[in-house]
């Protein structure tokens, strides 16, 4: 079958156990980039099994590393996909049909398919939860920060509808790791930037979130899982916030 016109880039870290499964999904775009951030791992191995090009270099700022990545790209359309996520057979069928059309808008979003061990969340705001990761590279730059970088198009934004599957985390265990290592960066951002954040409007956000994912985004049709999801997305905010704090502190 004819390939797409299309470069897959896959930004990793120690990811041996998902890499194979990540990069067979994209076997039909017609380039496949691997940007290694030092693994310790078999990551490496694993990933020149599926392309020649897999690069190795440290990330420092990951808004900055990204772009870096894609100019990597020999094509100007660009999917960005990380290590544990693969390209459901759908979506490769709906990009096959959209590059065979003109594609007037510069970047589109695709739904993100998330799971927690072998359980879909279906709700509290995780599905569809599309994001951009489709676009002509010379037209998309991350902001160069280490934490949630925004990304900036020039020209319109299309979307598309059949599913990135992103095997997030292995189990609860995981999920609350991640948080822990998340809040750690966001709490680094805000002291950086100088912010000043009290408690009592911080504890708002916790609970606003919390109350918004549960009941608004009906993360309670999960269970135990929208549960500790709503939970966890008011639980980034306090945490972020008492690892700043202490920062603050020590500071002085």
């Amino acid at each position: 079958m004819e390939k797409i016109p299309l470069s897959v880039v896959v930004i990793t870290h120690n990811e041996e156990a998902n890499i194979a499964d990540c990069l067979r999904s994209a076997s039909g775009a017609d380039e496949i980039i691997v940007l290694d951030d030092n693994s310790t791992d078999k990551t490496v191995d694993i990933a020149k099994q599926f392309t020649g090009k897999v690069f190795s270099r440290k990330m420092e700022v990951e808004g900055t590393h990204r772009n870096y990545a894609y100019s990597l790209a020999k094509n100007n359309w660009v999917l960005s996909l990380d290590a544990d996520e693969v390209i459901s057979r759908d979506l490769e069928e709906e990009l096959r049909q959209l590059f065979k059309k003109d594609m007037k808008d510069k970047a589109y979003t695709i739904p993100i398919r998330t799971f927690i061990g072998k359980r879909w969340i279906r709700y509290a705001g995780w599905y569809p939860a599309a994001k951009v990761r489709l676009f002509d590279k010379g037209f998309f730059k991350y902001e160069e920060v280490g934490v949630h970088p925004r990304v900036f198009i020039k020209g319109s934004c299309g979307h598309l509808t059949k599913d990135i599957v992103h095997y997030s985390y292995r189990n609860y265990h995981d999920f609350f790791e991640s948080l822990n290592n998340q809040t750690t960066q966001e709490a680094k951002k805000w002291f950086n930037e100088k912010r000043k954040i009290g408690f009592m409007k911080m504890y708002r956000k916790f609970l606003d979130r919390f109350l918004k994912a549960y009941v608004l985004k009906k993360g309670y049709k999960d269970g135990l899982l929208g549960f500790v999801v709503s939970y966890g997305s008011g639980l980034y905010q306090l945490m972020s916030y008492v690892k700043y704090r202490e920062m603050v502190e020590n500071s002085k």
